[in-house]
C-alpha cells in the first residue's frame, strides 16, 4: 500500500502558513547547504561532497564507443538521435537539460540582491538556492566525467533564449512565482524518472550506475527541496495556474530536448507533475529534504 504522509504540492496553504514555511526553509537551507562562498557561487557542504567523488572517482568498464558522437550533438543534435547508443542518448540529454538550468541561473543570479543586500527572508533564501543550482551544474559535470566525457563545455544558449532567461527573473512575483515553481518541479519529476533510466541502461556498469545514482540523489534532494520552496511564494489563485501551466510547460520545455522522446515518456511525466505529492519518493530523500508543513498529513 501506498505511503500517505504527504499531501499534493498544490495543496492550499494560507498566507501565514507561507510566511511560517518561509522561515523554517531558511534554517533548513542554512544548515543544509552550509557557509555561502558567494564570490565562487558554491557552499561549503556541496563542496566537499563534489571533492568526495572527484577524490573517489568511478569510470566505466567499457568505455565509450565512439565519444565523438556525444561531441558532436551534445549541443546540438546533429545526428539522427534514433541512430545513436541508448548511453550516449541519455548523456547528451543530461547536458542538455543540465543547460537550460545553468542559462537560467546564471540571469537569475545577478538580477537579485547579493547577501549584503537581501533585506527580506525571501531574496535571502533566493541567494543560496541559486547557489545550489551551481553545484548541480558542477555535479552534472561530474556525471560526464564518470562517463569518460572529460572535455564538455558549458555552452550559452541562442541569443534569442539566453534574453528570455535573462529577463524573465526580472518579471513581476505575481507573474513569475507559477512558472517559476513548475519548471522546480519539472527537473523533480525529469530526475525521477532519469534516476529509473540508470537502471535500463547501465545494468552492465553497477559501479557507475549506483555512482550516477549518488551524484543525481545529491541534486534531486535539493530540488526536492526547491520544489516546497518555489510554492510558498505561490498564493490560492497562483496554485490553480500553476497546475494548468504543468501540461503547456513540460511539453514545451520536453520538446527542445530530442532525445526525451526517445528515452522517456513524456506524457506520464506530465501526469506524474499534476499528482506530484512526495510520497513516491525514497525514505533517505525525504530524510535529507524538506517539505512545507501544509503538504504534511
Amino acid at each position: 500500500m501506498a505511503s500517505t504522509k504527504y499531501l499534493s504540492i498544490f495543496s492550499p496553504a494560507t498566507k501565514q502558513e507561507r510566511k511560517d514555511n518561509f522561515a523554517n526553509y531558511w534554517e533548513f537551507s542554512q544548515q543544509h547547504g552550509g557557509q555561502l562562498f558567494e564570490s565562487e557561487k558554491d557552499l561549503a557542504k556541496k563542496r566537499a561532497r563534489l571533492m568526495y567523488f572527484r577524490d573517489n572517482p568511478v569510470r566505466l568498464r567499457q568505455p565509450l564507443a565512439d565519444p565523438e558522437v556525444f561531441y558532436r550533438n551534445y549541443v546540438e543534435m546533429h545526428d539522427d538521435p534514433g541512430s545513436m547508443d541508448r548511453l550516449t542518448l541519455m548523456l547528451t540529454c543530461i547536458y542538455k537539460f543540465a543547460r537550460h538550468e545553468w542559462v537560467g541561473i546564471k540571469g537569475a543570479w545577478d538580477a537579485i540582491p547579493d547577501m549584503a543586500n537581501a533585506h527580506r527572508i525571501e531574496d535571502k533564501i533566493s541567494r543560496v538556492h541559486l547557489a545550489e543550482e551551481f553545484c548541480h551544474v558542477r555535479l552534472f559535470n561530474e556525471m560526464l566525467c564518470t562517463c569518460g566525457l572529460d572535455k564538455v563545455e558549458w555552452v550559452p544558449l541562442g541569443p534569442i533564449k539566453e534574453k528570455i532567461y535573462e529577463q524573465f527573473p526580472k518579471v513581476p512575483g505575481f507573474i513569475m512565482d507559477s512558472p517559476a515553481f513548475i519548471t522546480e518541479l519539472m527537473g523533480v519529476t525529469f530526475y525521477c524518472h532519469l534516476y529509473r533510466l540508470f537502471d535500463e541502461i547501465l545494468a552492465e556498469e553497477p559501479e557507475v550506475r549506483d555512482r550516477l545514482k549518488e551524484l543525481l540523489d545529491e541534486i534531486t534532494i535539493d530540488e526536492v527541496a526547491h520544489v516546497g520552496q518555489r510554492r510558498n511564494f505561490v498564493g490560492p489563485i497562483g496554485v490553480g495556474i500553476s497546475k494548468a501551466l504543468v501540461r503547456p510547460f513540460y511539453t514545451f520545455f520536453f520538446k527542445d530536448i530530442p532525445e526525451i522522446k526517445q528515452l522517456l515518456d513524456v506524457e506520464q511525466m506530465i501526469k506524474d507533475g499534476e499528482a506530484f505529492d512526495f510520497n513516491e519518493l525514497p525514505a533517505h530523500m525525504i530524510e535529507r529534504s524538506w517539505i512545507p508543513s501544509y503538504c504534511k498529513t
